[in-house]
């Protein structure tokens, strides 16, 4: 199923030139994943304090695409500049769940927001995270399916966000939203699941 990730590579070349100029500074793959983790809960933590401010809001969507070029390039300085680990590989995969929760929880207590489909997503990206690892454990490949990953998912908040800090009254726009990111979240786990099952039955056959 077609995803925002399929977009990656396109993205990772356009940031390509800033890479070298963060390796000639001494900028490491662990240190950008963790500076992500670090100001995704910061902005998580100031929403759950503030969740009325709007302004806290419309920062989601731009911090949102800031975050996703971080995470693109912490894996392209690991890859093409030998800093590849088994932290690394660990910080990454933590790192995307912790912010993900911390970004995403809070917007439960914006007033008039649906919080029980923004609990479910949250819990369900987890799990979804989670299926794709896994399927390593079943000798297939880190597993990566849409419809609805983390690319997706980013967007998806984004937008809302956005239009709630624009002033948009939250009500059965914003709710029917949520459900449906619900519905593509369980889509997802599902297909990864399958996806991860077909092709380790595949290599067993090989």
């Amino acid at each position: 199923m077609p995803s925002i990730y399929d977009l990656k590579p396109r993205f990772q070349a356009l940031l390509r030139p800033l890479n070298q100029s963060l390796v000639n500074n001494g900028i490491t793959a662990n240190m950008v994943t963790l500076a992500a983790m670090v100001l995704s809960i910061m902005l998580g933590v100031a929403i759950a304090a503030f969740p009325a401010t709007q302004w806290l809001l419309l920062l989601m969507p731009l911090w949102l695409f800031v975050r996703m070029a971080l995470n693109a390039i912490d894996g392209m300085l690991a890859r093409e500049h030998q800093m590849q680990s088994r932290l690394g590989a660990v910080l990454n995969e933590i790192g995307d769940v912790v912010s993900d929760s911390a970004l995403y929880l809070p917007l439960a207590l914006v007033p008039g927001v649906d919080a029980l489909p923004v609990v479910l997503i949250a819990v369900i990206a987890i799990m979804v995270e989670m299926v794709g690892v896994v399927a390593i454990q079943i000798g297939a490949s880190r597993r990566y399916d849409g419809p609805f990953g983390k690319s997706d998912r980013a967007f998806a908040f984004g937008f809302l966000c956005l239009l709630l800090g624009l002033g948009v009254t939250p009500g059965a726009w914003s709710t029917g939203l949520l459900w449906l990111m619900v519905a593509l979240s369980v889509m997802t786990l599902l297909n990864r699941a399958r996806q991860a099952l077909r092709e380790s039955d595949g290599a067993q056959e090989a």
